[in-house]
């Protein structure tokens, strides 16, 4: 089991959901935190419920990441505090779902900006210093949706499974450097996200637990491995999808999310 004590996890997206969780989890596992979302109450709410369970260190430094300057401006915040981060958790993210000619071209920029290029940007300005120590961890939390086209949350779809092949690739490229990289696909799951895109997000199954993504994150890191996908109906349809024909998939997938409008 990975040990993470005397280490510091910057955690995205934590202020609810899996990014809770997470976040949790490692505080079970010894790690200090430093915790950001846009929601600074909600945020402190998370942070003074783990630091009284877990008796670690959390900092909180609420960020706007699909902003362009908020990745760098909060690791410079991090840092001037005195936070050396060794452990990298991507979380933050969010979905719109609808025709793509009908979505607003700016919510669309800033998902992409959240969900893919603050993940990349983070992950560069973090992860030298880890290699430099000879020791780090990166789990960037990708979909169910990054193995498939996804119509009508086309950007999100898109968004993860950049997310899924950049991780893969750093793992090849870092793994016999000391350092930990997962991508992790949870698929609907039982959070705001999920009840903010419609119930038939969640159809064909029940709606995974956020500690049940948490536990298959862990167990796959403890193992090595490159990317987890939660729960076996998931991985089961996941990989599925990989073995017809692309557009079979996404014409079956268009059929059952439909072209109803939301977002998370």
């Amino acid at each position: 089991m990975t040990d993470f004590r005397g280490r510091t996890a910057l955690v995205t997206g934590a202020s609810s959901g899996i990014g809770a969780a997470l976040a949790e989890a490692l505080a079970g596992r010894g790690a200090d935190l430093v915790l950001t979302a846009p929601h600074q109450t909600r945020l402190r709410a998370v942070a003074d419920r783990i630091q009284l369970l877990h008796g670690v260190d959390v900092a909180v430094i609420p960020a706007d990441l699909s902003e362009e300057r908020g990745p760098d401006d909060l690791v410079e915040r991090a840092l001037a505090d005195g936070h050396e981060i060794d452990v990298l958790i991507n979380n933050a993210g969010f979905g719109t779902r609808g025709r793509y000619d009908e979505l607003a071209a700016e919510r669309d920029h800033r998902e992409v900006m959240l969900n893919a290029v603050a993940v990349e940007r983070l992950t560069h300005l973090l992860l030298p210093a880890m290699v430099e120590r000879g020791r780090g961890t990166l789990i960037n939390v990708s979909s169910t949706s990054g193995f498939q086209a996804v119509p009508y949350m086309a950007v999100y779809g898109a968004s993860k499974a950049f997310v899924l092949s950049f991780s893969i690739a750093l793992w090849a490229e870092y793994r016999s450097r000391g350092i930990q990289v997962l991508a992790l696909c949870p698929g609907p799951t039982d959070t705001s996200f999920f009840d903010a895109l419609g119930s038939t997000m969640s159809a064909g199954g029940r709606l995974r637990t956020t500690e049940e993504v948490v536990t298959s994150a862990f167990r796959a890191l403890d193992r090595g491995q490159p990317y987890v996908i939660d729960g076996r109906l998931n991985y089961l349809t996941s990989n599925a999808s990989r073995l017809l024909r692309r557009g079979f998939v996404a014409g079956i997938t268009a059929r059952v999310l439909g072209p109803q409008t939301g977002h998370a």
